[in-house]
């Protein structure tokens, strides 16, 4: 893809362009172009493009953005390494929503003008992930985890840099509410980290397990606890609160929030919404071993008033984590099948005894099937010639 030009003229005769345009928008730089060569041009105009975004409209910022595209592609990757970081970082300061879609769109121009195996394209990538993020565009440089971390293992991105861009990555989605691939890309940050250095992800391991707890669709955390950052915690309330979220029943967590109330708040998880997340998880955990529940163990359980189960089962439903019909003739829950809450050993038993259960069916079903084709085998009459 090639970049768009300021217009058909030589570079020299576009640094002048660029330089008495942004000298009429109050830039303090000469209109001539400087004897020291065009790097010094490039820096003196790239020192003054964030003037086009406060004082022009969205058309003539773009033209003149992509004029410096245009120019700066076209430089030695030694020596534009500088000045790409000192214009990409001023188009991630937009003072407008319009304006930040114009810097979206340059900042895209200029990493397809550069090519995705550039020695700089990870940079371009970085503050086009941060610009997104302002845009709501994350969607569109952003979609699949595997393809990225393919791309940055093929690109030799260092650890440090990988793990920078997935913090910003993980930022940058909860904000435009795509908690899920968020939770992804919080564990693959916290994945990057060993034993030998889990206790520097310390704010990346607290910040992944709050985002769990906030999200309401995020149910199953077990997972979470066999992170080496997430083990660095342990012994901390915050991983006192996972532990509860992972594996106990409601009572715990009531039990935990009348003695850490303060710290719960402190997190911005609304106590509201954690009560209903446990009702949840203590139903789900419930269903695991009771095949038919009474509205008065559910309403006892859970602490729910009389009349608020039938809604509550409802809203069970909707997660998909439990299959169950609601029996109102009998007052009671008919389970047919639910999500584990935790898959460890146990659960890991209990799915070789079935599969097994099932070979051992298939096995006797294969055999039924071979003597009845034997059987109506020898019932055929043979033919004489």
């Amino acid at each position: 893809m090639s970049a768009p030009t300021f217009n058909d003229v030589t570079d020299e005769e576009q640094y002048q362009d660029l330089r008495g345009y942004f000298k009429s928008l109050g830039a303090d730089i000469s209109e001539e172009n400087s004897e020291e060569g065009f790097l010094v041009d490039l820096r003196d105009v790239i020192n003054s493009c964030d003037l086009c975004l406060k004082e022009t409209n969205e058309s003539d910022a773009e033209c003149t953005l992509n004029s410096i595209v245009s120019l700066l592609i076209m430089v030695p990757v030694a020596e534009s390494e500088p000045l790409m970081n000192t214009f990409c970082e001023k188009l991630t300061k937009a003072p407008n929503l319009k304006m930040a879609c114009v810097c979206f769109k340059v900042l895209q121009n200029l990493f397809a003008g550069i090519g995705e195996h550039s020695p700089l394209c990870f940079d371009v990538f970085f503050h086009l992930v941060r610009v997104a993020g302002q845009t709501d565009n994350i969607q569109m440089v952003f979609k699949d985890l595997n393809k990225l971390k393919s791309w940055l293992a093929e690109m030799k991105v260092n650890t440090e840099k990988t793990q920078k861009l997935f913090r910003l990555l993980h930022e940058v989605l909860i904000e435009c509410k795509q908690s899920e691939m968020a939770a992804k890309v919080m564990i693959e940050l916290l994945g990057t980290y060993t034993e030998d250095n889990a206790s520097q992800a310390r704010d990346d391991a607290h910040k992944c397990i709050v985002t769990s707890l906030a999200d309401p669709n995020t149910f199953l955390m077990d997972h979470l606890l066999a992170l080496k950052p997430v083990r660095f915690l342990e012994g901390e309330l915050i991983h006192d609160l996972l532990t509860i979220f992972v594996s106990e029943k409601l009572s715990a967590y009531l039990t935990f929030y009348a003695t850490n109330k303060d710290f719960v708040n402190s997190l911005g998880l609304p106590h509201e919404q954690n009560l209903q997340k446990m009702r949840l998880l203590t139903f789900m955990q419930m269903s695991e071993t009771q095949k038919e529940i009474p509205f008065s163990v559910v309403e006892s359980e859970l602490q729910l008033k009389a009349g608020e189960v039938e809604g509550f089962i409802i809203d069970v439903l909707r997660t998909k984590l439990v299959r169950a019909k609601i029996d109102e003739l009998q007052q009671r829950v008919q389970v047919s099948s639910t999500m584990h809450r935790t898959f460890g050993k146990p659960q890991w038993q209990q799915l070789r005894e079935i599969i097994t259960r099932w070979q051992n069916d298939l096995s006797q079903v294969q055999a039924q099937v071979n003597t009845v084709l034997r059987s109506t085998y020898e019932s055929v009459p043979t033919v004489q010639a």
